[in-house]
């Protein structure tokens, strides 16, 4: 059945310098393998585009291995089966898998999480349902801890990390800062119930900002860094916990920053105000917290008390444009790519 079918990819061309241009991919077509025992042969249906992938382009020594030049472009995917040598999947099933940039993968049966239609969209497993949305239940509840009363502030909030930190702050009893670039974003956080939205884009970003917590910040979760953590960082109050999970603002950078060094500074603010920086990826967490995360997620989407949003676009080959327009902050909501 399998060897019938050709399988369209996107490939690692050359190791992106600064941001991903349309030369640092290449598209190929190959032939289709039947799954050997314990596989399952998926047609990828939806694929997630996510920073963390920018990182993995790269030569450096990172929390994993880089990909190498030629590989095809890893990513997470909703994918259906297509033909299964496991027992426990069939044609026709749907899949949580790590596919990647391409039409097709073979993948180790074990290593894939059945989705139910019926149950909630499936492109939530990219999601809100999914390593974003863990991202964030984990880092805010496993390391920020907020207390009712507590101000917790998030860059990148109407991303799909950044919008569930802000709702599950809210839902712990804590007010929540979400800043992000635009007025359209500020709007969507407004609609979420965050307590106060700011645009980093519009002047005076940390005046704004201390007017919005006048008693401080105790939690803040860390995924863009830049100028906002710049804003950030003096309004952090005595104990302030910052769980961070990403560097957005950084992946496409190629040199250092202009200007005086000032780890200094940042090293003395956390001496002097006792701060937590504790950095983690969301996979320590996993068998401790994943079934929690499931459980209160999807009632928390049931109930209405999180709502999420996703940009989806259209065709594998838009995929290389979608996301160097995702590390611009171009996206709004959740970045998927509709494979088929």
């Amino acid at each position: 059945m399998s060897t019938s079918l050709r399988n369209h990819r996107i490939r690692l061309a050359s190791r992106p310098q600064g941001e991903p241009v349309p030369d640092d991919f290449t598209r190929d077509v190959s032939e289709v393998r039947s799954p050997e025992a314990g596989q399952v042969l998926l047609r990828t249906r939806y694929l997630s585009l996510d920073p963390y992938v920018r990182g993995r382009m790269s030569a450096a020594k990172s929390y994993a291995s880089p990909m190498e030049v030629g590989d095809v472009i890893v990513g997470g995917t909703v994918s259906e089966v297509v033909e299964s040598a496991a027992d426990g999947f069939a044609p026709g099933d749907t899949v949580l898998s790590y596919g990647g940039w391409q039409e097709y993968s073979v993948e180790p049966a074990a290593q894939l999480r059945r989705l139910d239609p019926a149950a909630a969209p499936v492109t939530t497993a990219l999601g809100v349902l999914g390593m974003p949305g863990f991202t964030a239940y984990a880092g805010l509840l496993a390391i920020g801890k907020p207390q009712p009363g507590e101000t917790v502030a998030v860059a990148a909030a109407t991303g799909p990390v950044g919008s569930a930190v802000g709702q599950i702050a809210k839902i712990h009893g804590a007010r929540a800062i979400g800043i992000a670039g635009g007025e359209q974003k500020v709007a969507r956080l407004q609609e979420l119930g965050f307590d106060a939205a700011l645009d980093h884009r519009a002047p005076d970003l940390a005046g704004r900002l201390a007017a919005a917590a006048p008693d401080g910040i105790d939690v803040y979760c860390e995924n863009v860094g830049g100028t906002v953590w710049d804003a950030v960082l003096p309004q952090l109050n005595e104990f302030a916990r910052v769980p961070v999970c990403g560097l957005a603002a950084n992946y496409n950078a190629t040199s250092l920053p202009e200007g005086p060094d000032r780890s200094g500074q940042l090293m003395g603010a956390i001496l002097a105000k006792s701060l937590t920086l504790r950095g983690f990826i969301q996979r320590e967490f996993v068998s401790a917290m994943f079934e929690d995360f499931l459980r209160d997620m999807t009632g928390w989407l049931a109930s209405g008390q999180v709502q999420h949003t996703e940009d989806i676009t259209e065709g594998l080959d838009r995929a290389p444009e979608a996301f160097a327009g995702m590390l611009r902050g171009r996206n709004f909501g959740k970045a998927i790519v509709q494979v088929s």
